[in-house]
């Protein structure tokens, strides 16, 4: 689709297009994001306020209470009043542009600008979408594989696959189960809906319970990535599914310490250290045999070796010489957690990027403002105003397991 550039030419929101072509770019921006905007999906939309600041506001319905009173012949009773609250959120912009040669214009690069705002559309997509993520995997209704009371006790990579926190059906029940007994409504057709990484995604349908029940998505129940259905919730895969990884204590072998010497709090190490990797280390969670503890201070003593002071006492019932200081954050050894959410309707709140919130910037060569004196660069670009705000806790499980991989 080209343009004639004889068409006016406006400065809306900064851009040098018009009306018709700002339109038209914006539209196809948000079609390059959505297959991206997995997490927005399932919020409920607002969109983004006018000249009203950057707060915004979504609204949460409270539950009426059971009406046990039996009705009087010909009395009419007091009746009820619709209980609404709101639950306000800061929105933040978000963006970024891509620079071209004085070859870009407006009548013979329109292939140019779709194929720029592809790219552009994907980064915006999966940057929207982890901004979403990160909020609603704050939340603090969370269930952990094969009952587990805490992240650190998660275990992978056993050689018997049932002794490994992966996920399957009946943690999948035990989700279902809460979301209900909460009762969260589910989506239309009667779901629930779970966002899944691929990764989990594989253990689950490798179940035989999987194999045995699952369903197919109905095209009524159709969602962007839906890979199937079993016991009510519609599971959507997304490579963007949060992963709780532990980042490396050292930049030394595999990142982790090894015990030398425990006293109480103090626990001295086998690696040297020097520098700011030592003051580095204070402050960080640590997992040592499984047991979560913070290194409160770090230092080199007169013998050269580096002695950590934990937050408390260490456990030397389970801990001793040899044992392994992994970084804390994870399951055991470190490995990395998957979060999978159970989601009802109503768990959360997003802006909708059709309401104002994701817009395509494009300036032509020699635009006032671009430091482009001699007319030789071009940008293409977006920009987005993006929130996301938990407001019912219970409508929403965080699952988080362990993976195979």
């Amino acid at each position: 689709m080209n343009y004639n550039t004889n068409t006016t030419l406006s400065n809306v929101t900064g851009n040098n297009l018009s009306g018709e072509m700002k339109t038209f770019y914006d539209k196809s921006l948000i079609h390059f994001a959505r297959p991206k905007l997995v997490h927005a999906q399932f919020g409920q939309k607002k969109d983004i306020p006018k000249n009203n600041g950057k707060t915004i506001q979504f609204r949460k319905f409270s539950p009426l209470p059971k009406a046990l009173m039996p009705l009087e012949e010909g009395v009419t009773p007091d009746g009820n009043h619709l209980n609404v609250t709101t639950v306000t959120s800061t929105v933040e912009q978000y963006g970024d542009y891509i620079t071209t040669s004085d070859m870009l214009n407006l009548t013979a690069t329109d292939r140019i600008i779709t194929e720029a705002q592809a790219v552009l559309g994907d980064q915006a997509g999966r940057t929207l979408d982890t901004v979403i993520r990160e909020k609603i995997n704050a939340g603090t209704n969370v269930q952990y594989g094969s009952g587990k009371s805490d992240r650190s006790l998660l275990v992978g990579g056993k050689d018997v696959y049932e002794q490994n926190d992966y996920m399957n059906v009946e943690t999948v029940k035990k989700a279902v189960a809460t979301l209900k007994r909460n009762n969260a409504s589910p989506f239309k057709n009667g779901n629930y809906i779970a966002i899944i990484h691929p990764d989990v995604a594989n253990d689950l349908t490798n179940d035989p319970e999987w194999k045995a029940v699952k369903q197919n998505v109905d095209p009524k129940d159709f969602y962007e990535g839906a890979i199937g259905k079993i016991y009510g919730v519609v599971f959507v895969e997304s490579t963007e599914a949060k992963i709780f990884r532990a980042n490396a204590l050292t930049s030394i072998g595999d990142g982790t310490l090894t015990v030398k010497a425990i006293s109480g709090s103090e626990v001295t190490v086998k690696e040297t250290l020097e520098g700011t990797e030592v003051s580095a280390l204070s402050g960080k969670s640590v997992l040592i045999e499984d047991m979560d503890y913070t290194i409160s201070s770090a230092a080199v003593n007169s013998d050269g070796e580096l002695v950590l002071t934990l937050n408390e006492a260490v456990n030397t019932g389970i801990a001793g010489v040899n044992s392994i200081i992994y970084p804390g954050g994870s399951a055991s050894g470190a490995r990395d957690v998957y979060s999978t959410l159970f989601i009802g309707q109503n768990a959360y709140g997003v802006t909708n990027v059709n309401g104002g919130g994701l817009e395509t910037i494009i300036k032509q060569k020699g635009s006032a403002g671009t430091g482009d004196p001699l007319d030789q660069r071009s940008t293409i670009g977006w920009k987005a105003t993006q929130t996301a705000e938990i407001l019912s806790p219970e409508f929403m499980v965080r699952v988080e397991t362990t993976c195979s991989f």
